[in-house]
């Protein structure tokens, strides 16, 4: 009887949570190893005193993507995790307009638009079916497509010149709307995969219409309540997970794989790898002794990444009061202040923010009575701004509690129980990111498909790459996206 392949895949996010579920059942005998203590990756849990903190995603916005990994097994995901449906999707505030409850409700939208610009309700229609058009060509035609060569590129082309791909969000926005404050509310999706509205490209509207699609979603318990059901689907299955495991070393002979090496010396055997690791990490690092490891890291390190994040994760000794479940906190400059996220050398004076109250939705994420949340502020990389966060982490996190008392939660400081925060450089040293990125690539069209790393490397035929580093991208579609479009390829291989 012959011995099944086995496969190893480097890092328990999302994308490689993914990956290792379609291998294993697949006819891989796959192994995931985790640096960390818990699965998740960008989506761990932080506990503290009764509060339950999602690190990172906490928006669910294709539920039929994760429907078809546990169906694919023969399960079925309502059998691991309850989706609940959050309405209004995001609740947008401004510090001088109205705040815009973003539904998914074509009749309230128009009058919410119209109380601002009543002409701005036909261009709305008109940025819908655009957006409608860009996702079935970007999303559901492509989206989970490896791009391995310049060709596949060339066949995509007519369509993404078709779409003027070449726009950026915001020039395509504001093609169709007129009022600023609705260019924002439209346009600033693409900060959700780490992508500048004024830079990356329309490709990137059809955020809004994979919304409106399939709406927006949180799992009963946390993100990290989906991430266990993940992993119990895989291990159902007969997977391994390893946590505590960092990959020290990715040992290659004759340009093939044969395994890794962990730190604490354990040797995994593999015909094939994927890596979910920052791709960077991947090349410079596991790979750093190889040819190939050391061309593509030069090559990598010449390439846009994505800003940072600064996060605050608090717990308040009472409920959400006059919140929603998502809130956009848009501050006094928008161009100019992206600006300052994606080329400047300092830290702004000024922020916008992401409000997290999952207590909206689930009190059982804090002691009853009390709410957990998170607020992130995007903030440049650590390779444009040298920022020493040890120094201005506290003062930053001041700074912010004390705009979220004033502005969204009165009172916030005297019913502070407990507060940490995540800077760029604990993204940089906890999850390995180049730069303390918190999205890998700068989502450009120059860095999209065939031009962002390959689901499978040229040159090493059984490294594979998922997540947010290789296409599609990042966000939680995306690197779900990235496993089916990896997992075609490996399991590919295993027919051959």
């Amino acid at each position: 009887m012959t011995q099944p392949k086995r496969a190893v895949v480097i890092g328990a996010g999302f994308g490689g949570l993914a990956l290792a579920i379609r291998l294993q059942a697949g006819g891989y005998q796959t192994t995931l190893l985790e640096k960390r203590d818990k699965p998740g990756g960008r989506a761990y849990v932080y506990e503290d005193q009764g509060f339950v903190f999602d690190a990172g995603p906490t928006v669910i916005t294709d539920p039929s993507a994760l429907a078809e990994l546990f169906n694919l097994a023969g399960k079925r995901l309502e059998d691991y995790v309850e989706l609940l449906p959050v309405s209004p999707f995001y609740r947008l505030c401004w510090e001088d307009a109205p705040a815009f409850d973003y539904v998914n409700d074509q009749a309230a939208l128009e009058r919410q638009i119209a109380e601002r610009r009543p002409a701005d309700v036909e261009g709305y229609r008109q940025f819908l079916a655009y957006s409608r058009d860009v996702f079935e060509e970007g999303y559901r035609k492509l989206g989970a497509v490896p791009f391995l060569t310049f060709r596949d590129m060339v066949r995509a082309g007519p369509q993404l010149a078709r779409l003027q791909a070449w726009r950026s969000v915001y020039s395509m926005v504001s093609h169709f709307i007129q009022d600023e404050h609705l260019r924002q509310a439209f346009s600033f999706h693409s900060l959700l995969v780490g992508g500048n509205p004024f830079a990356t490209s329309s490709i990137y509207t059809l955020i809004h219409a994979l919304e409106r699609e399939w709406g927006v979603w949180f799992p009963r318990g946390g993100t990290g309540a989906l991430v266990r059901g993940m992993v119990q689907l895989f291990e159902d299955l007969g997977g391994e997970l390893e946590l505590n495991a960092p990959v020290k070393r990715i040992e290659v002979t004759d340009d093939r794989i044969s395994g890794v090496t962990v730190e604490d010396g354990r040797h995994y055997q593999a015909d094939a790898l994927a890596s979910n690791a920052d791709v960077m990490h991947t090349y410079d690092q596991l790979l750093g002794t190889h040819p190939r490891g050391i061309r593509q890291a030069k090559s990598l390190g010449r390439k846009r990444f994505s800003m940072s994040l600064f996060v605050i994760y608090f717990g308040l000794d009472r409920p959400p009061e006059n919140l929603e479940h998502h809130t956009v906190c848009f501050g006094p400059r928008y161009r100019e202040l992206i600006d300052d996220i994606f080329n400047g050398e300092t830290l702004a004076d000024d922020f916008s923010l992401y409000l997290h109250a999952p207590c909206v939705t689930d009190p059982s994420l804090a002691p009853p009575g009390c709410s957990a949340h998170y607020v992130l502020a995007p903030v440049p990389h650590l390779g444009k701004a040298p920022i020493d966060w040890a120094v201005e982490g506290p003062r930053y996190r001041d700074r912010i509690l004390e705009y979220l008392e004033r502005y969204y939660i009165p009172g916030l400081r005297d019913h502070l129980v407990t507060c940490r925060h995540f800077t760029p450089e604990d993204f940089r040293d906890e999850l390995n990111a180049h730069l303390g990125s918190a999205f890998s690539l700068e989502p450009i069209l120059t860095q999209s498909a065939w031009f962002r790393p390959h689901n499978r490397d040229a040159r090493i035929d059984n490294l594979y790459l998922v997540g947010a580093g290789t296409h599609p991208g990042a966000g939680v579609p995306g690197v779900i996206g990235s496993a089916k479009a990896t997992a075609s390829l490996m399991l590919e291989q295993l027919g051959a």
